[in-house]
């Protein structure tokens, strides 16, 4: 079923979504376009609706932490009725819950992006990391495991993952970010771990990059990295078919935890980013490795698990 094209009145809504997929990241509209044709506008489409979500907050307007978390109510209102009744007239939620049905998503993945965004209206502090990686699950890990839907899957272990991939590419957004971040006067670097270190709010909204920060960032950095070896091992369970884009899309976000190590650890030089040079490099690896699998599962169906590993 082609969810974009049935008689043309939803590719309109498909089209907007992949608009803002290429908009705002460049690194997830280049790994998306590696799938196959059904799964990449779902993607757009699942993408959209959670950028929208994001935008909420992200995109700054005059409107009041109340007002906004209204808006986010009604977000969570029109998709529960999307839910309900199979359609909506709402831009991005158009596509997302077409995507939604056809794959079996369950409303509580959404609802739970929703929950984050409203946490990060109210909280700009974290503190501790079992604290972060809540907020971490709510507004990146239920993304993967909305994706797991899309992408099909060989095992329910997947899931769980998609959870830690998720989280690893949260915690590598949150390393990106601390500049921008604390110039909105937001610290998502857990409090336990400034006073662990030795690091004051002030070392960081004053751009002081001291020994103590340097080592905080580099722990930071390690635990991300730890959540990547957790959960690329778990792409191999994903179908075939979209495992390049996946992989594809965990080497280019783990690539700017390398690039933050190669300015020393200081997160105050500006936002870091894996060239296009790189990516389609990281691309033409993945794409190779995708079908030299996919030739051995034709072949040897028997031994695919193993040869997957």
């Amino acid at each position: 079923m082609k969810l974009w094209k049935p008689a043309n009145e939803n590719r309109a809504a498909f089209e907007h979504a992949r608009r803002i997929t290429a908009y705002y990241s460049k690194s997830f509209y280049f790994s998306a376009r590696m799938l196959p044709s059904e799964q990449r506008w779902a993607t757009y489409a699942l993408y959209g609706f959670c950028r929208h979500c994001d935008n909420l907050i992200d995109v700054p307007r005059q409107r009041t932490e109340a007002e906004i978390l209204r808006e986010v109510q009604f977000v969570g209102e029109e998709l529960q009725i999307a839910y309900d009744t199979g359609e909506s007239e709402h831009p991005v939620i158009r596509a997302f819950i077409l995507v939604a049905k056809s794959y079996g998503i369950p409303i509580a993945y959404p609802l739970d992006l929703l929950k984050g965004v409203a946490m990060d209206i109210q909280q700009t502090r974290y503190k501790t990391f079992d604290d972060l990686s809540l907020f971490c699950y709510r507004v990146a890990a239920v993304v993967g495991l909305m994706m797991t839907h899309v992408l099909g899957y060989k095992d329910d272990r997947t899931f769980d993952y998609a959870r830690q991939l998720g989280i690893a590419m949260q915690l590598t957004n949150i390393l990106r970010d601390v500049k921008e971040d604390k110039e909105m006067g937001r610290i998502y670097i857990p409090q336990t771990d400034l006073v662990r270190f030795g690091v004051s709010e002030q070392h960081i909204f004053d751009e002081i990059m001291t020994p103590q920060l340097k080592a905080l960032i580099k722990f930071q950095i390690e635990r991300a990295d730890r959540y990547y070896a957790e959960a690329i091992p778990g792409i191999s369970l994903l179908n075939t078919d979209s495992q390049y884009a996946i992989y594809s899309a965990a080497k280019i976000y783990r690539g700017i935890l390398r690039k933050i190590e190669a300015r020393d650890c200081n997160p105050f030089l500006g936002r870091v980013f894996v060239p296009s040079i790189e990516k389609m490099g990281i691309l033409l690896h993945e794409g190779l490795r995708t079908k030299v699998l996919s030739a051995q599962e034709k072949l040897f169906p028997a031994h695919s698990g193993i040869i997957n590993k």
